[in-house]
């Protein structure tokens, strides 16, 4: 029998799974909580061994055996951030003492101030050695390969969030942790004119490089200093205009610091409009149009069976549900976050059980377990138009066509499914709105691919089809785990670090939009949502 009850799991793992730590209040810890626990405590074990002890900087990724040998030779800003917050959480569970997760934020914060970084921004460069804390110019993995030092505008807001969580979290590092976040300047990546200079607010550009270490390809790309530094930089040749997607993590910093203005908040697409002019989009969108601070907005939709949901760029889930962990979109936004989360993670669990079949869910880039690192997503809940697929071949991409006789576009159904991956850190990110299905997911992964959970927690990803194991930790994936846990457990304590410096810029914006998301026809069966 594939479901295995709460009692099961536990002892399972009790059996098979070396949990790290100390005991203190999780021995009271009874049912689901003590589930999580154990779950929490492995994926600490984890970072423990992810973290070059000398500097406090994680590496990248650790292999299966969490052998220090395995550690990547690279780190990020996200990286970074993921272990200042799974520090706090590890804390705050009771896995460690206040005075140790003092001592690691302490030497990592050191760290961070003596990283290299572009002086007139204060932005951090995308990649690090986490042993010498050098800027990394030649790629160590295989070596060889030049890296040209890019700054990143998501990787950066990931930083900056893990920052401001530290600085309300740990009074000794309060000072410290905020210089640090406040001397980053997101204005630096905000085009006013990204959507022409009478839409009334701009986009953010992915990142940029400074001119003369920009990559051979970029010679296109625009150049400028519009956020008034300097020297010229290179800017990416895209903007991040998908709402719906991580990069909002940096759009909500840059607004709390007012270095972006307010109405940057309603630029982003929530589809692309329902025109001809977009019918490249990857659904043809359900919506109207809304306007909020002088922005007009197109509150646009997708349908998935039942349900009209906010997509994202590609239909994955950290792209929708990563925010939510240090931002309390749910509780701030009634009418937009609090409808759309929900349905768009059952979205994803029906695709997983009921359309595709896979017998799993959870479809979120990571790890592939043949080797390297892919985008897996849900691509009907995505507005690329190629998509993120869900499993190994590629199978899963469909086109739902367009009903508009000037720019018709036939439907391409799926018509078979192939060897679905699933990550589950994609999972563990439905905790706060789907808490039963999602430890029935996790239990019936533990269960049936049993080399998929290790000392080091759940593993990045698996075939389901083949059972091929994806054996390493991401320091990404499992800042991801252990911050959902840690939520769950502490009824959102985690998120309430990042939150109380959040909330007098960003929730009387989310209060006052409302989604076009909804469900279209009476269904009481959440899967555990509720």
């Amino acid at each position: 029998m594939r479901r295995l009850i709460a009692i099961a799991i536990a002892t399972l793992l009790a059996a098979t799974v070396s949990v790290a730590q100390a005991a203190g209040p999780r021995d009271r810890l009874v049912g689901d909580d003590a589930i999580l626990s154990d779950y929490a405590a492995d994926t600490w074990h984890s970072f423990v061994k992810l973290v070059e002890p000398r500097t406090g900087l994680p590496a990248d990724n650790i292999g299966g055996d969490l052998h220090p040998r395995s550690r990547s030779a690279y780190t990020s800003p996200t990286n970074i951030g993921m272990y200042l917050w799974a520090t706090l959480a590890a804390r705050d569970i009771g896995l460690v003492t206040e005075k140790e997760a003092r001592e690691r934020i302490g030497r990592t914060l050191d760290s961070v101030e003596r990283l290299e970084r572009h002086e007139a921004s204060g932005q951090f460069y995308n990649w690090y050695h986490p042993t010498t804390r050098e800027l990394l110019t030649t790629w160590p993995e295989p070596p060889g390969h030049p890296v040209y030092p890019f700054l990143s505008s998501v990787d950066n807001g990931w930083l900056a969030a893990a920052l401001i969580m530290v600085s309300n979290a740990v009074p000794e590092h309060r000072d410290q942790a905020w210089q640090l976040a406040t001397s980053m300047d997101f204005s630096c990546y905000y085009d006013p004119d990204a959507k022409g200079p009478d839409a009334g607010a701009g986009l953010l550009r992915g990142g940029f490089w400074v001119e003369g270490g920009a990559p051979p390809d970029s010679d296109g790309y625009p150049r400028g200093d519009y956020c008034g530094m300097a020297e010229d930089v290179v800017y990416t040749g895209h903007h991040y205009g998908a709402f719906n997607t991580e990069p909002r993590v940096a759009s909500y910093i840059g607004i709390a610091l007012d270095q972006i203005p307010a109405e940057h908040y309603f630029a982003g697409w929530r589809t692309f409009p329902d025109t001809c002019d977009w019918n490249w989009q990857g659904a043809q969108p359900v919506g109207e149009w809304r306007t909020y601070l002088g922005i007009d907005v197109f509150e646009g939709t997708y349908r998935y069976s039942d349900k009209l949901v906010v997509p994202t760029w590609g239909g994955s889930m950290f792209e929708a549900m990563m925010v939510p962990l240090v931002v309390p979109e749910i509780e701030w936004g009634p009418d937009s976050w609090a409808v759309t989360h929900p349905l768009y993670v059952e979205a994803q669990i029906e695709f997983g059980l009921e359309e595709a079949g896979y017998g799993y869910w959870g479809f979120s880039p990571a790890s592939d377990p043949a080797g390297g690192y892919r985008e897996y997503g849900v691509d009907a809940l995505g507005l690329d138009p190629d998509g993120y697929a869900a499993d190994a071949e590629g199978l899963t991409l469909v086109d739902t066509g367009w009903d508009d006789p000037d720019c018709p576009r036939e439907p391409a159904p799926i018509d078979e499914y192939g060897e679905g991956v699933v990550t589950p850190h994609a999972a563990f990110l439905a905790l706060e709105v789907a808490p039963d299905a999602t430890l029935a997911n996790l239990a019936n992964l533990a269960d049936d691919f049993p080399d998929l959970y290790g000392r080091g927690g759940f593993k990045d990803a698996v075939n389901v089809a083949t059972g091929q194991i994806a054996d390493r930790y991401l320091a990404l994936d499992q800042g991801m785990v252990i911050a959902a846990v840690a939520n769950h457990m502490l009824d959102g304590g985690l998120r309430d670090y990042l939150s109380e410096s959040l909330e007098p810029s960003l929730r009387p914006l989310m209060e006052m939009e409302q989604f076009g998301a909804t469900r279209t026809t009476p269904n009481d069966d959440m899967r555990g949502a509720r």
